[in-house]
Order: structure tokens, then C-alpha cells, then sequence
């Protein structure tokens, strides 16, 4: 476990935008140094999404993490879990800031999700000793305004009227960090708080390619995905090289023809890769 003080070199220095930034931070991750390296988008949003949140708010963090930037969540229930386990579905770093201590994860049904977040490279960081329970409804306000503090963007899928995600708009307005939300359906109450954000001047979302603009990653960083494993790393090094055909994919690549059929389906799933037409591949 890291602790960090605001004067240590590790401290995130994006965090002093913060009207009370966090005076100490307790770090669970194997991953620190380079994570601190990575763009960071904060996706938070309703605890109980509808259909339409749910698959959107997912195919979008799944794009965004495979180009390699950072999404940053609460671990909550709803659209936090949603964001955590998209990202790490593409092999992608995911930081989670928790209301509690790193001992006491809360959730409790989401300890799992914790220590996977933490297995795979990401990490867990907490303003409270370890063994602080999340007990006072303070916690998880304060918890937002690190969740928006660490992050270049804020991006809210989903979320009504009350809804404690504005909680983390707010934080970022206030810090002069940008935000942005997606519509829904004029009758879905769950739209109601992302309208509200759009007509106060925040970005509209209608898929990655709006969040990666202004995140300014550009066209020919977009272009190379990230491997979730060394059978999708070999596969994408192989389509960018421009090798396109799937029967010459798979005499070059060398793997196994059941690990490639697996390895082919799996990034076009997670939308790394296109079908050409003809049994051929390409970089999505």
C-alpha cells in the first residue's frame, strides 16, 4: 500500500485544481508510476441504468480503454461497476476511488471487482485509513470530487435529477475540468440530469469518437487498439502490418486454430477489429 502526501513526487498534481484537495491518499496498485502517465476519464452515472445505459455506457468505455486512457469510477453500484468491467474487458486500466478504507472495501459485493481492478494494473485509492468503514453519506460527496479531481474529462451516461453523479459534475465545473453527457429518451427520468448538464454547456456524447476529440487523442493514435493478451497482441501487430485475410492471419500468426478463431471473435466483440467483406480484418 502507497501513502502518499500532497508534497511526495507521486502525489497525482492534477488533484490541486481541487478547492480541498485530499491531504493524504492511501494507493492499492502495482501499476502506480504509469498509471499517473495515462489520460483519465471519470465515467459516473445512475446506480440503477436502464437497457439503453447499460450497452452504451459499456461499448463506449470499451473503446476509450483500449486507447489506453485511464477510467476512473467509484465502484458503486450501476454505472461505476459498468466502467470498471468494461475497461478491464479490453485489457484496459481502471482506477476506482473509494468512500471507504482500502480495507473495507464498499461495497462489499464488489470486493472482487476490487481486487481484479488491482490485478490488473489499475488501482484503488482511498482519502481514509484502511479500515474506515463508509458509514457517513459525506464520504461518498467527497469521494466525487477525487473521482473528478484525478480525471481530463468527466463523462455521465446516465443520471436523473438527484442524482449523486451531479455531485461530481459539480466538483469538476467548479475545478474547470470538462464534462460531458449523453441524451436519452425525453421520457426517461434517467436522462433528465444528463439534459440538464447539455443545456448548462456540456459536451454531447453519441459514442468514443466524441470523448477521444476531446480528449485530443488524435486519428493515428486511435489506430492501434490494446491487446488484451499475447494472442490479441500478435493478431493486431499482424491486421496494422496490413495483413487482412483470415486464412493468412492465421498461417502467420501461428496460434492454434481454436486460440485464433477465440482471439478473432473476442476483438471483434470488444471492438477492436472490423470484418472487411471476403473472411478479411481490419482495425475498427
Amino acid at each position: 500500500m502507497l501513502i502518499l502526501s500532497e508534497k511526495n513526487q507521486s502525489y497525482p498534481s492534477q488533484l490541486s485544481r481541487l478547492h480541498t484537495p485530499p491531504k493524504q491518499l492511501y494507493i492499492e496498485s502495482h501499476n502506480w508510476p504509469e498509471i499517473l502517465t495515462m489520460p483519465m476519464l471519470a465515467v459516473v452515472g445512475s446506480r440503477k441504468p436502464s437497457p439503453y445505459g447499460v450497452s452504451n455506457t459499456t461499448q463506449i468505455v470499451r473503446e476509450v480503454a483500449s486507447k489506453n486512457i485511464c477510467i476512473v469510477s467509484g465502484l458503486a453500484l450501476g454505472t461505476d461497476s459498468i466502467a470498471h468491467k468494461a475497461a478491464l474487458e479490453v485489457g484496459g486500466r481502471t482506477i476506482a476511488v473509494l468512500p471507504s478504507g482500502l480495507e473495507n472495501v464498499y461495497p462489499a459485493s464488489h470486493r472482487n471487482l476490487a481486487k481484479d481492478i488491482v490485478a490488473s494494473g489499475g488501482a484503488l485509492i482511498s482519502e481514509y485509513t484502511p479500515k474506515t468503514n463508509a458509514s457517513y453519506k459525506g464520504n461518498f460527496i467527497q469521494r466525487n470530487r477525487i473521482i473528478a479531481g484525478l480525471s481530463n474529462l468527466v463523462f455521465i451516461p446516465e443520471a436523473a435529477i438527484k442524482s449523486g453523479s451531479l455531485h461530481t459534475a459539480q466538483f469538476a465545473i467548479d475545478s474547470g475540468i470538462d464534462i460531458c453527457a449523453m441524451p436519452g429518451h425525453i421520457t426517461n427520468p434517467l436522462a433528465a440530469g444528463c439534459h440538464n448538464l447539455i443545456r448548462s454547456g456540456a459536451a454531447i456524447i453519441t459514442g468514443a469518437d466524441d470523448i477521444l476529440n476531446m480528449l485530443g487523442i488524435s486519428a493515428s493514435e486511435r489506430t492501434m487498439p490494446m491487446a488484451a493478451n499475447e494472442s490479441e497482441k500478435t493478431l493486431l501487430d499482424l491486421i496494422a502490418r496490413g495483413v487482412h485475410e483470415a486464412e493468412i492471419l492465421l498461417d502467420t500468426s501461428k496460434l492454434p486454430v481454436q486460440t485464433f478463431h477465440q482471439t478473432l471473435t473476442m476483438l471483434e466483440i470488444t471492438g477492436k477489429i472490423k470484418p472487411g467483406g471476403a473472411n478479411s480484418w481490419f482495425l475498427a
